[in-house]
């Protein structure tokens, strides 16, 4: 692992179900990351590249192989400490935006701060000011049933970085959104990716939205079947 790599999977396997029954979503994973990458990950269905996300996100653990991040071994992490690395460390974006439907813009971007058990002003202060970065100043008190979808988005990336994270994962991010939305959506995450030096690891179905991240990998069969800068060759 270099200086400035974030990320290091080393020879990661998944597999699912056991005997005649198993399937193998990861066969030897090796990838790095550098702090300050916007990276997305292609591929299609079933080609392991949410099984890696999930991994990355401390959500699912491997079956063989190592994963680093920042340089700490993540598998010998207890799972109360990778609760705290996912935590601190970790933001998520999700195509279903998965906000509290019952709950304003601004407490749904608290969530986060309240199972860091910040204090109520300081939480909320945060909040206001990461709404007030996603162009949603004036908006903190719509419950999401009150807002567009792309609105719905921006809300979920306030949550995302109010932590203010070293990485940011971000799953079909623009799936349910329109065109134009879209746009403006991967435009956010790039100009969070360029000025905070935000790290952004991004899965996508959309060469058009591949096209804005620096770096593109494609998975196939559980494998990394290519790895290249964007303006490369294929």
């Amino acid at each position: 692992m270099t200086a400035e790599s974030l990320i290091e999977l080393t020879g990661i396997t998944k597999t699912y179900g056991r005997g005649q029954a198993a399937f193998q979503a990861l066969k030897g994973i090796d990838l790095a990351i550098e702090a300050g990458e916007f990276v997305a990950i292609m591929g299609p269905s079933g080609s392991g590249k949410s099984t890696a996300m999930n991994i990355l996100g401390c959500l699912d653990t491997p079956s063989s192989g190592s994963y680093a991040f920042s340089g700490v071994p993540v598998g010998q992490l207890s799972r109360n400490q990778q609760t705290l690395l996912r935590r601190h460390f970790i933001g998520f974006v999700f195509q279903g935006f998965n906000l509290l439907a019952r709950t304003s813009a601004l407490e749904n971007v608290e969530l986060p701060l309240i199972y860091r058990r910040e204090g109520a002003a300081r939480r909320r202060a945060a909040a206001r000011a990461a709404l007030a970065q996603v162009g949603l100043a004036g908006w903190e008190h719509h419950s999401p049933s009150e807002l567009s979808g792309g609105q719905q988005q921006r809300v979920a990336i306030a949550r995302a970085i109010v932590t203010r994270p070293s990485l940011l994962l971000a799953d079909e991010p623009t799936g349910n959104l329109d065109t134009r939305t879209s746009e403006e959506i991967m435009d956010l995450l790039g100009a969070f990716n360029r000025e905070r030096g935000l790290t952004v690891l991004m899965v996508t179905h959309e060469p058009d939205i591949a096209a804005h991240a620096q770096r593109v990998i494609r998975f196939i069969d559980g494998r990394v079947a290519s790895d290249r800068r964007n303006g490369e060759g294929a």
